[in-house]
């Protein structure tokens, strides 16, 4: 799931870890907006709100919108790195250990939540992790999975029942696709349901049991990948 590439990978490799990733984004994309009223992958939205305050002349808010879209593109900055070094070097995990980072990164920011809460450092940071996921998800699968972009995958689900319906030659691939892009909005939709009801039962206890499923995730691909 987190070893092999592009072309080399199936749509159930994609589906299982649309479903995963897309979860855990959904959930602290929820649970962000609970706790600061802002969300942390939407750069839609927030490249919307910059202009809007914009136009009415809110410095500080466009500036806050604006750190969070370059808090995005940061994380995804980070991960592409890490990833060309990785490969360059034959590094057949370092899709597995850049899920690690982020898992790391989310057990400093929920600790930083628990002990001393701040909204804009909560934010960002969650919007630099989405950034560091939505990367390396997009850059494993060739942009097939992209577990915070969901207009995208919105899109993609549009020209996917076009194809269904207008292309009975290709209508078991399109089929197949429309699964893959389905999985990742529901689940998406589902993790952020789960988001909101666990951070208001446990606070930023959250991002730690996320951690834990992220990690749970990558070890195994890991082990995989140096025994391969």
């Amino acid at each position: 799931m987190l070893v092999r590439e592009g072309d080399e990978r199936t749509i159930g490799i994609d589906i299982r870890l649309a479903a995963l990733l897309a979860g855990v984004a959904g959930a602290l994309n929820a649970a962000g907006f609970q706790a600061t009223g802002f969300f942390s992958a939407n750069m839609t939205g927030n490249v919307s709100a910059i202009s809007d305050h914009l136009g009415l002349s809110q410095m500080s808010l466009a500036a806050f919108f604006g750190a969070l879209v370059v808090a995005f593109i940061a994380g995804a900055f980070v991960s592409g790195l890490l990833i060309e070094a990785g490969r360059t070097r034959g590094v057949r995990a370092i899709y597995a250990y850049s899920i690690t980072l982020e898992a790391a990164l989310l057990v400093a920011l929920g600790a930083m939540d628990l002990i001393a809460p701040n909204v804009m450092t909560l934010v960002l940071g969650l919007s630099f992790i989405m950034g560091l996921q939505n990367a390396a998800t997009t850059r494993i699968s060739n942009a097939r999975v992209r577990t915070t972009h969901v207009s995208g995958m919105a899109t993609d689900i549009g020209l996917g029942l076009a194809a269904v319906v207008g292309n009975p030659p290709q209508r078991a691939e399109a089929i197949a696709r429309l699964r893959l892009y389905l999985t990742t909005i529901i689940s998406f939709f589902v993790g952020g349901v789960l988001g909101v009801v666990a951070y208001l039962a446990i606070g930023g206890w959250l991002l730690l049991v996320s951690s834990v499923v992220l990690v749970t995730i990558a070890m195994p691909e890991a082990f995989r990948a140096s025994r391969a």
